[in-house]
């Protein structure tokens, strides 16, 4: 995992996204939902645009590009009137307009979106994953080899963070006042693997362990909190920036402490698909060259999590 480093630029307030409408977008394995707007249709690639010819010939002739994403993650990407948007929904429009190929998003759980990438079903992951090494490396959290890996693109940067009740009745205030409580989480994210380290430092200080909970959604997780069924979450910024703002008009959470491990957020890609993997690189700095980015991360008040350049498994 990623060593602590210092904060960033905290994204400002006033997120546009309802949790209501993230809570609803709870999603199966795999389920289509919905897809960002604009761009070619299938078989209708833009062959003028400024960077097609980047592209392999499959995506050339498909006109597609298809992303595996968990539209459960408000402002990043979400569900709305049928419909994945947000950050990523936008920052994939962009880059579509760059290549001449459409993004298309399909929904399902987070910890499957790997497998969905290596099986073929996903050409990319675009969901708000963490680039770490062990993702690079296809290791599990305890080392273990599960697959081969992925390459990333680094777009976007957040760390993770500790949410609680309003009124905040167990008295947290950092992520090391978990000990001995429970914490609850989705299943096979990186914020998971910051609960588990802690649960280990507080071992190690004569302490007792985080109880964790952890679920296949993230709404499952917010909706344990909400009625009291444990004393903290955690979870990646943005989206615990959303929840305080949002959920039951700001009456439902707040945010406590400082985030922790903030890293890159990567679009991942198989690493037989480096092709394609430097096409995307190629195409983000041209979005952030060109101002699209910046107004894509703006429109959602996300503009704190902004990179200068893009980079391939820059996250450690």
């Amino acid at each position: 995992m990623p060593a602590r480093i210092p904060i960033r630029q905290a994204i400002a307030a006033a997120l546009t996204a309802t949790t209501a409408t993230l809570l609803l977008g709870a999603c199966g394995d795999q389920t289509a939902t919905g897809q960002n707007s604009g761009g070619p249709q299938a078989g209708g690639a833009r062959s003028d645009a400024p960077l097609f010819a980047k592209l392999p010939k499959k995506y050339q002739d498909a006109g597609v590009i298809k992303v595996g994403t968990d539209a459960a993650y408000a402002p990043m990407e979400f569900i709305e009137n049928g419909k994945i948007v947000g950050v990523d929904p936008d920052i994939a429009d962009a880059l579509g307009k760059q290549l001449g190929v459409k993004f298309v998003f399909t929904s399902g759980t987070f910890d499957s979106l790997i497998t969905s990438l290596n099986s073929g079903r996903q050409d990319i992951v675009m969901s708000s994953m963490t680039d770490t090494k062990a993702r690079q490396d296809g290791l599990d959290d305890k080392g273990q080899k599960t697959g081969n890996g992925v390459d990333f693109v680094d777009y976007f940067v957040a760390g993770s963070v500790v949410y609680v009740q309003k009124g905040n009745p167990h008295h947290i205030k950092s992520i090391a006042d978990l000990c001995g409580k429970k914490a609850v989480v989705q299943r096979g994210t990186t914020f998971e693997n910051v609960v588990k380290t802690q649960s280990k430092a507080c071992e190690a200080a004569g302490k007792p362990a985080v109880q964790i909970e952890a679920f296949p959604t993230d709404a499952e997780a917010q909706t344990r909190l909400k009625a009291g069924g444990a004393a903290a979450g955690v979870n990646d910024y943005p989206v615990a920036l959303d929840l305080s703002l949002k959920a039951d008009g700001g009456n439902a959470f707040e945010i406590v402490g400082d985030q922790i491990e903030a890293g890159p957020f990567g679009i991942a890609v198989d690493k037989k698909n480096s092709g394609l993997r430097d096409a995307l690189k190629e195409a983000v700095d041209a979005i952030i060259e060109d101002g699209s980015y910046k107004a894509a991360l703006e429109k959602w008040n996300a503009e704190g999590g902004a990179i200068p350049a893009a980079k391939i498994n820059g996250g450690s």
